[in-house]
Parts: C-alpha cells; structure tokens; sequence
C-alpha cells in the first residue's frame, strides 16, 4: 500500500497537494534501475542526444514559467516576483548544461619526454561517474534541483533526486518535464520522502558513485562520514556572510543591495548577508538608511505581486530566529524592527551590536534579519569576520580601490563580492563553501567535471 503526505503552502500552512511517498521497496527498484540504466553502455545517451534533451526541457520550461513560479511561492514561500526569477534561472541553467556539452573533454596528456615514453601518443575523455544521488534544500525548490539533474544528465549519469520534504512540487514537475522532453526512463527518477532514514539510505548505497548534497554541515558531513568506499561527493552548507563597508562606500547606492541580499527570500539563502561591519564614521547614518528601507520591505503573502518578504519554510524556525533574536538583546543587542506576522512570518529586523558570543553573531540565522557592527580598524573588522568556523561568499563596499583589494585579499571566503551583495551569484561561476560551509565546488559547468572521471587512453606507434 503506497504511502501519501500533504504539501502545503508555507505561507498559511493551506494544502496544495498530495505527493506518493517512496518507501524502502520503491527506493531499491529505482537504484536497480539506476544501476542497470548506468552499467548498459550501450544504452547510454549520446552528448548530442543529451544536449537535445536539454534544450527541449528549457523550451518546455520556458513556456511552463508562471506554473513553476506559483508553484515556487506556494511550497517554499519565495515572494512571487522573485520566484519568476528563479524559473528563468532554470531555463538558463538547462541551457548552459547542454552548451558546456561543447567544451566538456579531455586533454593531450605530452609523450615522448623521455626516452621510455618515445613512440606514443596519450589523451584522455571524460566519462560518467556513475549514478548520482542528489539530495536537496528547500530554499531554491526549482533552481537547486537544476544545479544536481542538469549537470547529471549532461555527463550521462543516472541521478535520483530527493527534494526537500516541505518543497517536493517542483522537483516533480522537473523530472516530468524531462521525461516529456525525451529523457529514457531510468536516467532521472525521484525519491520522495519524509524520513531521514531513507534519504540516508539512498546517499550511502553501494550504487552510488556521487553524492550531491544541499543543506545543512551537521546533515551533510555526516553522509560523507558514511559514503560506500569510492564513492565522492559535493557538499553545499551555509555560512554567516559578512560585509565589510568601508567609510568610502557611497550610502546612496550600497543601501538597495545590501537589503536586497540580507532580506531576499526571508533570509533563507546560504550566502545571505548577515553580519554588517561598519565604519564608526558612517555607522549612524547608514543604521538610519538600513532601518529606513528595512521598514518599508513589504511583508506577505508570497502569492502577491507586491510582496517582497514573505514567510520561513516552516513554524519553528520563526521560533528559532526569535529565540536568537531575544538572546542577544538580553546579552545588549538593540533591536530594531522584528517581530510575528503569522505562523511562519516575521516582520524583518535589524540587530546592532550584539553580543559576538550570541547565536546571530556566530551561527547562520537563515531568517529576515542582518546584524550591524562598528569599526574603526579595518583589519580588525576582517579579523572578526574571518574568526568563524564558516566561510563562503563575503563583500566589500567602497569607493576605494585600497580599501576594496585589501578585503579583497583578506576575507577568508571562496568569492568576495566588491559593492554588490554577498548573496550574488551566476549559475555558470563556480559557487563553494569553505571549511565546514561545504565540500568540492558548484556551478554547472563545475558540477559537471565533479560528475565524470577521465580515463586516459595510450597509443604506442614506435617500434
């Protein structure tokens, strides 16, 4: 008897539909057939077939934007007018898989160097890695998939992709629309599920040669801890993103971006900015700009079109983010704004100064709320930035190129965004987490080289 549960929508918690859940039974057929699918070497998909697929999933989508996007806003919460912008980050997402598709080969390995390697000629080509299991987050319900099954199907592995549990909708319309796009069966199957166990059981099978993972450091060095012997994997966590504004930074520009990366989809992204470091000689009025435009963020229903804050995935994390909040003005933080709209709505706030032991100073608060710091010394700033366990993306504003290449060269982070926010990001640039915010890189053309392996080929023509 197949297993059911309800998706509803993050924003009322109003049902908008019942999924069929996997079970143990369900998971071993689809690895079989992922197991078969992968070891028929000739049934496996041409790169041009592969590309084909690709293109037609993204005219599909393309026709299909305004389906997905409600469908974005409903199971995840994401604000209308920016869940369009993630469905068109999909097409383009496809697109650029299947483009990579014309640069994805090996190389000429030099022969002759040495006497012993005379009379040779040596290349390699990229192969598939196997099947892929791709686990997922909540916070990009469409995007995050494409970022796992595009870059899969386009190097020719088998993926099985577990959504989010709250955030399954878009996942399954995804892999629907591939199927109608041409995609033989066996090539990209879901598994839907509310049980760890079972996601579990799928990162740590025997069958699988690559991990995917999306989500949080405790969940994802754990699966790594427990991958079958050979098996490799790319990890994306969060961080605490810092942003360092340096007393140049021109205040009638920088205000727009910074709300925009700090309050963007709530907050729930892993490169949101969160922590402020400002100059004490512009501290007072850059707070006065910042509380201004937080105070105007219009905060809703994600299905309106004038919303641009909607809620947080679920009703104890708005417990959560307001426990930490409470924390640190009881430790001396000043709180400005804040508070509950709804179950899972929280009016976005702005914290000054709180305490640096405080959770807000030193964990991801995934939630509307960035935190203001004073400096004077600004190597000290980029000390403390750099003081946690975390590191990802970061930025500098300025309108001076010292200060902006000296954080530049400084922040510990994979990229650093100079006068634009940390939450910035191209699908085609590679996107990593450093230390305990993730593993291996991402990016579609860099997933793509983490999914294959080269296999050199020597061809000795000497006597």
């Amino acid at each position: 008897m197949s297993r059911t549960y309800q998706v509803v929508q993050a924003y009322d918690r109003a049902p908008v539909r019942e999924v069929v859940a996997d079970t143990a039974e369900t998971l071993e057929a689809k690895l079989a057939l992922a197991e078969r699918t992968f070891k028929n070497r000739d049934g496996w998909l041409k790169p041009h077939q592969r590309s084909a697929i690709l293109l037609r999933a993204a005219t599909l989508l393309a026709e299909r934007q305004q389906v997905f996007a409600k469908l974005i806003a409903q199971e995840g919460g994401k604000p209308l007018t920016d869940a369009l912008v993630e469905a068109a980050r999909a097409v383009d997402g496809l697109r650029n898989a299947a483009e990579e598709l014309r640069n994805f080969a090996g190389r000429e390995i030099p022969m002759g160097l040495t006497p012993a390697s005379d009379g040779r000629w040596a290349f390699t080509t990229k192969e598939p890695i196997g099947v892929v299991a791709a686990i997922s987050a909540f916070n990009h319900p469409l995007n995050l998939i494409i970022h796992q099954v595009a870059p899969a199907v386009a190097t020719g592995c088998p993926v099985i992709v577990k959504p989010a549990a709250p955030t399954p909708l878009s996942c399954i319309e995804l892999v629907a629309l591939l199927a109608e796009a041409g995609l033989p069966e066996g090539w990209c199957q879901t598994l839907i599920t509310e049980e760890n166990a079972l996601a579990e059981a799928l990162a740590t099978d025997r069958r699988v040669a690559f991990l995917s993972f999306i989500g949080s450091a405790k969940v994802g060095w754990y699966l790594r801890s427990k991958l079958a012997p050979g098996a490799r994997c790319a990890l994306e966590h969060g961080g605490a993103a810092p942003v360092i504004v340096d007393r140049s930074a021109p205040l009638d520009s920088i205000i727009e971006p910074i709300v925009k990366g700090g309050y963007y989809h709530a907050g729930q992204v892993c490169v949101s900015v969160q922590r402020i470091f400002v100059h004490e000689d512009i501290k007072a009025e850059f707070t006065e700009r910042l509380a201004a435009r937080v105070a105007a963020l219009r905060t809703g229903d994600p299905l309106l079109a004038q919303t641009e804050v909607g809620p947080l995935i679920l009703p104890r994390e708005t417990d959560r983010v307001l426990s930490w909040i409470e924390e640190a003005v009881a430790g001396g933080g000043k709180l400005i704004g804040g508070g509950r709209l709804s179950a899972t709505t929280l009016k976005p706030a702005i914290l000054l100064e709180p305490p640096a032991d405080a959770k807000v100073s030193q964990l991801e608060v995934f939630g509307p709320l960035t935190c203001v710091y004073g400096y004077s010394d600004l190597d000290h700033a980029i000390e403390i930035a750099n003081s946690l366990p975390v590191a990802f993306q970061a930025s500098v504003f300025s309108s001076e190129i010292g200060p902006a290449l000296r954080a530049a060269h400084r922040l510990d982070a994979a990229a650093v965004i100079v006068n634009d926010h940390t939450a910035f990001r191209t699908d085609w640039m590679p996107f990593a987490g450093r230390r305990q915010s993730g593993y291996g890189i991402g990016g579609i053309p860099w997933t793509m080289a983490e999914m294959a392996e080269e296999k050199m080929v020597v061809l000795r023509y000497g006597g």
